[in-house]
């Protein structure tokens, strides 16, 4: 029942389901230590949580790379640099990690520069979604990408967009709309596009490129970058905890403070982000899903994403006693069922494609 091949849809559904869990997860974590105090729940500090949320996260992914060895990327073509011999692949996969650096904490920033958490939000999701539509474009252009992208995509793209946007019609948050005022938060999100592009493009440059015989290794991509990302992030992090000093209530000063002066809950921080190490596992391999265009993979991916959010409210509903999933979610839901419905004739095509040119059994 479980044991489906590389590139079928049971193994897309899989890996659906999967991302889906994990980031139910992810999303009532959040929300359990960072909500109302009134609600009996720990309430840490947004920074703090999510400060160790990311160390928890980022370790996991690091110990399952390192201990099942996925580093070691198959490749025809290799390189020499100071006596060390490694695949070509490496010279942009790396930057891919580095961009990933950028993403997590740059994705931090923007929900807690915003007075708007779904603002913020909508404009991350959606901009995913038109960056990999404007990707497939430009390697169709370049010869790198051969298929074509279906109309039932395109409106997929649509309906996805509308999914995510119905949110800025219907904010009911005071400030929902700040975002063109805070020059931070400007600035925050420019990097946070221009390392998702990057990241993006590189993801389906490699997927696209596998020679004859050369398999994609999806495993080895990811654990090069995220020990790349690793890093970059380590390093970083100790630069700003070091040789910066916050003051007064900055983002600076708050970040400092978590290590300095952390709640009682921090191992428990740390657990919860297990579940996120997992979500970036299955968000990269639908990124990178074989035979699929980055359009229906970046839909793909955000819906799940957008699902799972609102079973999260459901389940911080029933449980602890957070508010309803407000009108936008469930018109938001609408949208998302519209574009699976699309998906889901653009993967019975592409099936039919990939089995006859034998890319699939």
């Amino acid at each position: 029942m479980w044991k489906t091949a590389e590139g079928s849809t049971g193994r897309l559904l899989q890996l659906c389901l999967a991302y889906f869990f994990f980031y139910t997860i992810t999303g009532v974590s959040l929300k359990y230590f960072t909500g109302p105090a009134k609600l009996g729940l720990p309430h840490v500090g947004q920074m703090e949580y999510l400060v160790y949320n990311t160390i928890g996260g980022t370790l996991l992914c690091l110990v399952i790379v390192l201990a099942l060895r996925w580093y070691h990327l198959k490749s025809q073509n290799h390189i020499q640099c100071a006596g060390i011999k490694f695949p070509v692949e490496y010279l942009y996969i790396i930057p891919s990690g580095v961009c990933t650096a950028v993403i997590i904490p740059t994705t931090t920033l923007m929900y807690l520069l915003l007075r708007s958490v779904m603002v913020a939000m909508v404009v991350m999701r959606g901009s995913i979604i038109v960056m990999s539509r404007i990707i497939d474009a430009i390697q169709i252009r370049q010869g790198i990408l051969k298929k074509k992208v279906y109309w039932a995509e395109e409106f997929g793209v649509v309906f996805a967009i509308l999914a995510v946007s119905v949110q800025l019609f219907l904010v009911e948050e005071t400030g929902g709309f700040d975002l063109l005022h805070s020059p931070a938060a400007l600035f925050t999100l420019g990097s946070y596009l221009v390392a998702y592009f990057i990241r993006l493009y590189i993801m389906n440059y490699y997927k696209n490129t596998r020679g004859q015989g050369v398999p994609q290794d999806n495993k080895a991509f990811f654990a090069v970058e995220q020990i790349a990302a690793f890093v970059t992030m380590l390093l970083c992090g100790l630069f700003l905890l070091c040789f910066l000093r916050g003051a007064g209530n900055s983002l600076m000063y708050q970040y400092q403070q978590s290590f300095s002066q952390p709640s009682n809950y921090w191992p428990w921080e740390i657990a919860s982000g297990f579940a996120y190490g997992m979500v970036a596992f299955f968000s990269v391999f639908l990124f990178m899903f074989k035979g699929r265009t980055a359009t229906f993979a970046g839909i793909v991916n955000r819906l799940t994403s957008l699902v799972a959010g609102t079973s999260a409210t459901l389940f911080l509903y029933f449980v602890f006693g957070f508010e309803f999933p407000k009108k936008a979610d469930w018109i938001s839901l609408v949208f998302i069922l519209a574009a699976v419905g699309f998906l889901t004739q653009a993967e019975k095509k592409r099936t039919r494609e990939l089995k006859a040119a034998k890319e699939l059994a």
